[in-house]
């Protein structure tokens, strides 16, 4: 379990200040009067207001109606998941011609909240952004299902993805893989083990503030350890859920840092300056540069976790996202 050290709480400072425009979003998702998700059990959890939810409740106040793309067409689906049937959901730019690149892309929520409904959003966006064809991948949760079912879904939904992609106007050769927080890990794993059992690789991963590390002594997790909408307190509920107790903290799977991380494909890391999860993308990049992995990694100062999907009311997600596009273009380039 994640916790706070005597010496971590002696080091707490407040932290970093919001941009404008994400303090209007913070704001919004305290107004909907959320419970500490720590005090809660996972069912109660699920049913709290999320960012999404804020996102929507600013639209609202500024009189802009929250309605989906006429851009992308959305085809709700199911894959075979590692112990049956998982929902999963296709994006595809309205316009189809010829072989699109394939972007899979997995969920946050610290492997026990959220939806694809809540992280609709980034699936929308970069489907129209990259012309490319988005699947947003579902999968089990903690505590009914602990680590590591999640990994053993995603890998599963790679699979799928890559025997089905050409049904979905995708092109095989030009497959990446994304993810948020708990999904950037996912998306992480995805491409180490499609090394390790010998699958194609994906062309470029996007991890967007991903757990790269299962240690709390750093320097984010001291200084947005009261943070909102993650904080210190979040991660430790998440992971007492997530797993089945301090040994599987070990497992590199969960502990990317320690994992071999040779030979995966070029990688692109966003992170957000108010969030516990901060150092693990600078930890992350560390690593993948040691072991010989092209990196580019970007931090967004004044934005929170969680912002990435929020364009439509959130600057630099706005720039983010055409950062994590261009990154994705030049890879689905390469021939």
């Amino acid at each position: 379990m994640i916790t706070r050290s005597t010496a971590q709480e002696k080091k707490l400072v407040q932290p970093p200040a919001a941009d404008a425009d994400m303090q209007q979003v913070l704001d919004a998702l305290a107004g909907l009067g959320p419970k500490p998700i720590e005090s809660l059990t996972p069912a109660q959890a699920r049913l709290q207001p999320s960012p999404a939810d804020a996102v929507k409740a600013v639209l609202r106040a500024r009189g802009i109606a929250a309605a989906g793309d006429p851009g992308v067409t959305i085809q709700k689906t199911t894959y075979p998941g590692a112990a049956g049937p998982q929902k999963a959901r296709i994006y595809q730019p309205a316009e189809i011609s010829g072989a699109k690149p394939v972007l899979v892309f997995f969920r946050g929520g610290g492997w026990v909240i959220a939806s694809l409904d809540i992280y609709e959003a980034t699936p929308v966006s970069l489907a129209k952004q990259l012309n490319a064809v988005v699947i947003s991948i579902d999968y089990r949760m903690g505590p009914e299902h602990k680590f590591p079912a999640a990994h053993d879904d995603a890998i599963a939904a790679y699979r799928w993805v890559r025997a089905n992609a050409s049904l979905w106007g995708g092109d095989v050769t030009k497959i990446a893989v994304a993810g948020e927080s708990a999904g950037g890990n996912l998306a992480a794993h995805v491409a180490i083990a499609a090394r390790d059992q010998g699958l194609p690789m994906p062309v470029h991963q996007l991890l967007v503030y991903p757990v790269a590390s299962t240690s709390t002594d750093s320097p984010s997790y001291h200084d947005c350890a009261d943070a909102k909408p993650l904080n210190a307190a979040m991660m430790g509920w998440f992971v007492k859920n997530a797993t089945n107790g301090s040994s599987d903290l070990k497992d590199p799977r969960l502990n990317l840092i320690a994992a071999n991380l040779r030979g995966l494909p070029p990688t692109t890391i966003v992170s957000a300056e108010i969030d516990p999860l901060r150092s693990d993308g600078d930890l992350l990049t560390e690593a993948l540069t040691a072991a010989g992995v092209p990196v580019e990694h970007r931090l967004y100062r004044g934005a929170a976790h969680e912002f990435f999907g929020m364009s439509a009311v959130v600057s630099k997600a706005r720039e983010a996202q055409a950062f994590a596009v261009q990154r994705l273009a030049v890879a689905f380039a390469q021939p």
